[in-house]
């Protein structure tokens, strides 16, 4: 892999807080609102975040910032409102220099920051990629039993947040890497205390809460591609949804994974590369697409077969094996795929060079 280098800049906003920002990569520009904990230098030793690093900052010239009492920015927070991580925003794409229009990415409540700059600097603005994102904080979703559920995290923050015993982070590591081994856990639960301070913590994790650019979404005229984890805990898949469907035309797709930060080596992270590259209108790496590498030897023969029109028990009898068998199959490979039916798997096949997989003769299970 190609050797990447960052250069980190500081930029002076309005109301004097000093902004930590990063340029790293060369090609379009994507330009990454902030979301919760990040850190710019220490991202890049991380086992949850280096791949993002590495993707993003291998394909474009990828800028981001550490927000307000995060990271490497200064810890006076200021305002912490929806209206000033809009200008922060804006302020470090004018510090970087960029004067066409760019790409956004939202990760998170980036999401909802991305959405309302595009919605008020549609000039400024070419494209939004929306990864776990939300138009609504947890206390606008009209759920009383979420909302105190929320009430007792920004609690927990509040008390446990600098705890020696990591027990109090890792209630939100939990949450954000379910899937994570016990590297990707102690690192994420040693990011809360690098990161921030108990106090500043609660107010961002309280000013989330609060977030609500529902009314935005209609005036967001740009290419969208929203994604997001099936079975999130942190954002349920159904805020996806309200942004995609709230934002016209905006392309919608479902990954099959539990994690809130996707994780390099499950299969939803190669089809989010594989997705975003498409958007971007850059060319997948010679070959097929990234996203078919999760599948087994059997899997590909038993999609190999779909394209070709074949019903289940048709698949059976080609490959001696048995109805219920196809079923399992078919059922793993729509969900590697992140497709729900077979019209769907066809075309995601078509548009994506799938070489397909000539079958093997074997004896009927």
């Amino acid at each position: 892999m190609k050797r990447i280098t960052q250069t980190i800049r500081y930029v002076r906003t309005a109301d004097g807080v000093r902004l930590a920002w990063a340029d790293a990569g060369n090609g379009p520009v994507i330009v990454k609102a902030a979301n919760w904990l990040t850190h710019l230098e220490y991202e890049w030793e991380s086992p949850v975040w280096r791949h993002w690093m590495q993707f993003f900052a291998g394909n474009f010239r990828y800028i981001r910032h550490d927000e307000r009492g995060c990271g490497m920015t200064e810890m006076n927070v200021g305002d912490l409102s929806l209206e000033r991580w809009v200008e922060d925003l804006g302020d470090v794409i004018n510090a970087a220099g960029v004067e066409e229009p760019v790409t956004l990415l939202g990760i998170s409540q980036g999401g909802a920051i991305c959405a309302a700059y595009a919605a008020t600097n549609p000039e400024r603005v070419s494209k939004l990629i929306l990864y776990g994102g939300y138009a609504r904080g947890p206390l606008r979703r009209g759920d009383p039993e979420k909302e105190r559920f929320y009430r007792a995290l920004i609690e927990i923050v509040r008390f446990g947040w600098h705890e020696d015993n990591p027990a109090f982070r890792q209630i939100f590591t939990s949450r954000f890497i379910p899937e994570a081994t016990e590297e990707q856990i102690g690192w994420y639960n040693d990011l809360c205390r690098k990161t921030t301070t108990p106090e500043i913590a609660e107010k961002l994790f309280a000013s989330r809460s609060q977030i609500d650019v529902t009314h935005l979404l209609e005036k967001v005229n740009v290419p969208t591609l929203v994604l997001h984890s099936r079975e999130d805990a942190v954002v349920p898949i159904e805020e996806g949804h309200i942004l995609a469907a709230g934002i016209s035309g905006a392309k919608f797709v479902e990954l099959d994974s539990r994690n809130h930060v996707l994780l390099e080596n499950e299969p939803a992270w190669k089809r989010f590369c594989d997705e975003v590259l498409s958007f971007a209108g850059l060319d997948v790496s010679p070959g097929e697409s990234p996203a078919f590498s999760a599948l087994s030897r059997r899997e590909r023969e038993v999609l190999s077969l779909i394209t070709e029109g074949l019903g289940n028990a048709e698949i059976g009898d080609r490959l001696s094996i048995s109805e219920k068998t196809v079923r399992n199959h078919v059922s793993n490979v729509f969900d590697k795929l992140g497709v729900w039916t077979r019209a769907q798997a066809i075309v995601f096949t078509r548009d994506r060079e799938f070489h397909g997989e000539r079958p093997a003769s074997t004896d009927r299970l």
